[in-house]
């Protein structure tokens, strides 16, 4: 499964699905972050987290923990 988290940087990637439960998916949801949207990975702290990207035409930061649950193509 290949996930948000290991997107390369200056990539552009679609959605797939959206892994996980609860209020933790509607969070995800609730940020643009849907199935079939394209993401483009704009760059990665130096740490690894958080994840800059780009959606529906707007600048977003999202964690390691939450990349991990977007399965990309």
């Amino acid at each position: 499964m290949n996930t948000l988290r290991n997107a390369a940087i200056g990539s552009t990637v679609r959605v797939v699905k959206l892994h996980g439960e609860g209020a933790v998916k509607r969070r995800i949801m609730d940020m643009g972050i849907t199935k079939g949207v394209e993401v483009y990975v704009r760059k990665v702290a130096p740490l690894g987290d958080p994840i800059e990207v780009t959606v529906r035409g707007y600048e977003l930061s999202v964690r390691k923990m939450d990349a991990d649950m977007i399965e990309i193509e």
